[in-house]
């Protein structure tokens, strides 16, 4: 089968060893970013998604506050070294995408739909899920490694008060993201037979 966007899937993967030797500028990984998002589906055509993108000195500061916070939850020395170091490899790249999903656009879905309401919340992690794998796919597309983090809700409350985030946004995940400096490792598939079926 040959198809340009499984082509591109396909290759995708979780880049671990990232650097900053990126060709492109901030501004245009910004269009690149913003444009993905904005091109992704949402329930309703919410458009719920939201997104701080951060850059070198910025997006250093964002897993300065990460390192900071994991060291109270390190059982050891040699744990603490080990967070620190990986909290320092995703520093070392040239961006973080934060994603976040507007509360207040899911409250006045509930409000308005009320059939619909319990769903909304699941629909809009749909959402920020298909925003996320639209930027990763965009940036390796263009060069870029990149690999999806979670370190949500550890540093929220450093991540609205240092980039003046509205409350109403609640951060998912992040994709950290820059040059890449290393091969990712093989990836293995389970049969296809414990994931689909298939009727006729």
């Amino acid at each position: 089968m040959s198809n340009q966007f499984l082509d591109l899937i396909n290759k995708r993967r979780t880049i671990y060893a990232i650097g900053k030797n990126v060709e492109h500028t901030p501004e245009y990984l910004t269009d690149l970013i913003q444009n993905a998002i904005k091109q992704s589906p949402s329930s309703f055509n919410s458009q719920s998604s939201r997104a701080v993108i951060l850059f070198n000195a910025e997006h250093e500061k964002f897993w300065g506050f990460v390192k900071e916070k994991l060291k109270s939850y390190a059982t050891d020395e040699a744990a603490a070294a080990k967070t620190a170091a990986k909290m320092d490899s995703f520093a070392a790249g040239v961006g973080t995408v934060l994603f976040f999903e507007d509360q207040d656009v899911i409250q006045g879905l509930q409000d308005k739909f009320a059939l619909y309401a319990e769903n909304f919340p699941i629909w809009s992690e749909h959402s920020t899920a298909i925003a996320q794998f639209a930027v990763w796919s965009a940036l390796h597309a263009d060069g870029v490694g990149a690999s999806l983090q979670h370190y949500n809700p550890v540093v929220d409350a450093e991540v609205h008060a240092e980039w003046n985030v509205p409350e109403n946004w609640k951060l998912r995940a992040q994709i950290v993201f820059g040059s890449i400096e290393g091969e990712p490792a093989p990836k293995s598939y389970i049969d296809d037979a414990e994931r689909f079926k298939v009727f006729k």
